[in-house]
């Protein structure tokens, strides 16, 4: 008899179980910042940022039809590798701006600032790399700081918690989040400087150019 007292128990534990498993599933799902960048197609680590701004891992012919329904009109690639291999339609712009999170600096950040802010102007902007979560990630984070002007501790919460690939790989990036002078970004980037500082590479190339052209 004990044992047959137990069974409709248990059972009774599992239904109530089941009923608990998709109700947490949708908390998960609801607790989600609404400011940050909300998921539109998993397979490509595709998250739309603002009405203008996407972001995702590498992406591939497949992804060419929802690029087009988007009407993402630039592609800006973070890799040494072109997208013509996979991108080839005629209505979408590709820009190539290659660089690695260990070696950032202030002309990369208003490089991908200025070409967003440039193509947006045409329509919709998509921006990726191989995963979707560190090269992107950064220059995501930067533009919530440098643009949107959220504060660097939202834009990193949203960059290591947001569901783009592991935290891990995000140490360089947040150093150098961290570090960033956002005024002098700012500055530079209303003013049209390649960097913030005037010994920089392409500062120093800049002033060259205009020597000799005197």
């Amino acid at each position: 008899m004990p044992r047959m007292r137990l069974f409709p128990a248990l059972c009774l534990s599992l239904v109530a179980l089941l009923h608990l498993i998709p109700a947490q599933a949708a908390d998960s799902e609801t607790s989600r910042p609404p400011e940050w960048a909300q998921p539109v197609e998993v397979q490509y680590n595709l998250f739309q940022m603002s009405p203008t701004l996407y972001r995702s891992a590498l992406p591939d012919g497949g992804v060419v039809p929802l690029l087009k329904n988007l009407k993402v009109a630039t592609v800006i690639n973070f890799l040494p590798e072109a997208d013509t291999n996979w991108l080839s339609e005629p209505g979408i712009n590709q820009v190539q701006l290659p660089y690695r999170t260990n070696h950032v600096d202030d002309s990369d950040v208003l490089k991908t600032l200025r070409a967003i802010e440039s193509a947006e102007a045409n329509g919709p902007v998509l921006m990726h790399c191989k995963h979707g979560s560190d090269r992107t990630g950064l220059m995501a984070a930067m533009y919530r700081v440098v643009v949107q002007g959220w504060s660097k501790d939202d834009a990193l919460s949203e960059m290591t918690q947001g569901g783009f690939g592991e935290s891990g790989h995000f140490r360089d990036s947040v150093r150098y989040v961290m570090q960033a002078d956002i005024d002098k970004l700012r500055t530079a980037l209303a003013n049209g400087d390649c960097s913030t500082s005037a010994f920089a590479t392409c500062s120093m190339k800049s002033w060259f150019q205009t020597v000799n052209l005197k």
